[in-house]
């Protein structure tokens, strides 16, 4: 690849659920097990609208699924998150390299040959034990510690805190989501965002491909080129 294509694209800050590995099977256990316990219809269609949401407004999501509204107080609610995390958090404990999605260590590889720092903008507080599992918290330059957040996506906040810690302009800035609300957080901060995912979904993504495998530096270049 041509040196000089690449100095315009400084850094590529990616999401981590859905995108370095897939762990929405294990919210969706998580959650599911919460619902049942409150008599709360939980479908994986459902499932979907969690995606790229804090764990608290998860919650209210879910809290709005009960056919008799109930009251929770601050502190319930705050129980019921914890506990959820607590089944998250016992489940990801299986996670290993294998769990990578396909392409992303080979793409990982290509950004690193070529001198564009990475970052991870996860909304979990998990993200650092999701990556060790992984055994990739080394090829990150930054991850964004979501607790010293005050928004969360689609807000630009974490998006344009990774692109600061990294020393970066935002419009310097590849972001990969596989959520519209992640989506629209790069978007809102002025960077390039690739969606992975159907196309229908992600009408405001500069580029959406079906799978992490279609990851390519020289194809995002091409585009990042383009709207540059």
């Amino acid at each position: 690849m041509d040196n000089n294509q690449t100095k315009s694209l400084q850094a590529v800050i990616f999401d981590l659920d859905g995108v370095i590995t897939d762990t929405a099977e294990y919210h969706y256990q998580a959650w599911k097990a919460i619902a049942e316990e409150l008599n709360i219809p939980f479908t994986r269609e459902f499932n979907e609208n969690l995606k790229g949401v804090s764990r608290l407004d998860s919650l209210k999501l879910l809290l709005s699924q009960t056919t008799t509204p109930v009251h929770y107080s601050e502190a319930e609610m705050n129980e019921l998150a914890a506990r959820k995390n607590n089944l998250y958090v016992k489940l990801i404990e299986k996670i290993t390299p294998a769990d990578l999605l396909p392409g992303i260590s080979g793409f990982l590889t290509e950004l690193r040959e070529a001198g564009i720092k990475t970052g991870i903008a996860s909304a979990s507080k998990n993200a650092q034990t999701v990556l060790d599992g992984l055994g990739v918290t080394s090829w990150f330059d930054v991850i964004v510690d979501v607790t010293r957040l005050k928004n969360n996506k689609p807000d630009p906040e974490i998006f344009l805190t990774a692109a600061a810690q990294l020393g970066v302009e935002p419009a310097a800035c590849i972001g990969v989501e596989d959520a519209v609300s992640g989506v629209d957080a790069i978007k809102a901060a002025g960077m390039f965002a690739v969606a992975i995912g159907a196309a229908e979904q992600f009408p405001k993504a500069d580029i959406v491909l079906p799978s992490t495998a279609k990851l390519s530096l020289r194809d995002l270049m091409e585009h990042f080129a383009v709207k540059a």
